[in-house]
């Protein structure tokens, strides 16, 4: 699986939300910023594009990146030496009664969008794997591990690229922005799902967005829509509020919290942008599992839950998130704040070295005795450039797991 939620110290580029923006990027100075996850800024499913418990302050500057997202055993040895052991908030709860039933393998795919396309993918003339991508008005080109074959589309239709992913090839790797065409500014307009939104050259490949996540968010806004009451929803790990804004575009309450200042920053523009200024929608900056401790404590409840942590990450005050570590209460803890009427809990997981069934029955496992159905599977974007269909080809971006009352 790519790895979008890769955090690592940021080497220039583009400003930040709340920072001074040029007007325009040149290829000399990258761009900047990682993906929060929020507390990520991610891209390929290290989500960068997909931080709560990321690093976005101080790791990244790049969500959750989440994805494209990186080398992960070198990172793993260097946190050692100043990551400790944490008690953990509380004790697991022990379920009683039968396991959810499952629906396993399941894969949700994500195709042509209006706002997006996978166009193409293949090897490049130095044998790297490289994708062709459509962002709204911008096509652009990024390393893909995944591309082991020859391009399908040619030559003259990759060179109508805007903006090319140059420098490090490695999926946590710091690389910079080139524009063949013509110099681009940090930012463009983007729309899926109908909500507007900023698309962004950040320095991790990721641009803001993660389009495999679309499958989640049509479902979520349809459960929204179809409600004969208002829902509420919490979205963790919410980097730049793309699902936090479907969600309230579709009439939902809701709780976006990332640890990452610049990732909330980013997506308060998002929603002026999206016109949704008037929607109930709560921007919490906070280490992520602190927070859903406090909402247990205070007795709060949420009707549907997002889901979207990094592999490895930092809250604002420094708290550790190790996913291995930390998933399984953070999980338990959802559980206790679901309504009396729920209507979903979704899990995504970016560059982890699991099959979906670990993710699939630690679901089943913390949902025992509440009924329902756990479905498990990996997202996946299948390419929309080709005239003939049986020959797009599917990228798979990320596990996931999602409990269903029904």
């Amino acid at each position: 699986m790519a790895d979008k939620r890769t955090q690592k110290p940021r080497r220039g580029g583009p400003a930040q939300p709340g920072e001074p923006r040029p007007k325009t990027n040149r290829p000399k100075g990258g761009s900047g910023g990682g993906k929060p996850r929020d507390g990520k800024f991610r891209d390929d499913r290290a989500r960068a594009d997909k931080p709560a418990h990321t690093d976005a302050a101080k790791r990244h500057t790049d969500k959750r990146a989440r994805n494209d997202r990186k080398p992960a055993d070198r990172q793993a040895s260097d946190r050692k030496a100043d990551t400790q052991p944490q008690a953990p908030l509380r004790p697991l709860t022990k379920r009683q009664g039968p396991l959810p039933q499952q629906i396993v393998p399941l894969i949700l795919e994500t195709g042509n969008e209006d706002g997006y396309q996978l166009l193409d993918m293949g090897l490049n003339e130095a044998g790297q794997g490289e994708k062709l991508e459509q962002y709204g008005s911008l096509r652009i080109v990024r390393p893909e591990a995944q591309a082991l074959w020859g391009r399908g589309l040619p030559d003259s239709e990759w060179a109508k690229a805007d903006a090319v992913f140059t420098g490090d090839t490695d999926e946590d790797g710091i690389g910079r922005w080139a524009f063949p065409r013509m110099p681009l500014g940090e930012t463009w307009p983007m729309k899926l799902l109908g909500v507007d939104f900023h698309g962004r050259l950040t320095s991790f490949r990721h641009v803001g967005v993660f389009p495999e996540q679309i499958a989640h968010w049509r479902w979520m806004a349809d459960r929204i829509t179809e409600a004969s009451r208002p829902l509420k929803v919490l979205n963790l790990f919410g980097y730049t509020g793309v699902a936090s804004l479907v969600a309230a575009h579709a009439g939902a309450e809701v709780t976006h919290v990332d640890a990452s200042k610049k990732a909330i920053g980013w997506a308060r523009e998002n929603q002026a942008l999206a016109r949704l200024e008037d929607k109930p929608i709560r921007w919490i900056c906070e280490d992520a599992m602190k927070f859903i401790a406090r909402e247990e404590r205070r007795g709060n409840s949420y009707d549907i839950i997002l889901t979207d942590p990094p592999k490895f990450g930092r809250g604002p005050n420094g708290e550790v998130w190790q996913l291995f570590e930390h998933l399984p209460l953070m999980l338990d803890i959802c559980r206790e704040l679901l309504s009396d009427k729920p209507v979903g809990l979704v899990l995504t997981a970016y560059s982890i070295r699991a099959s979906f069934y670990a993710t699939h029955e630690l679901m089943r496992e913390t949902m025992r005795g509440a009924g329902g159905r756990v479905e498990s599977g990996e997202l996946i974007i299948r390419e929309s450039g080709k005239p003939e269909a049986d020959e797009c080809r599917a990228l798979s971006t990320s596990l996931y797991s999602r409990w269903l009352p029904q």
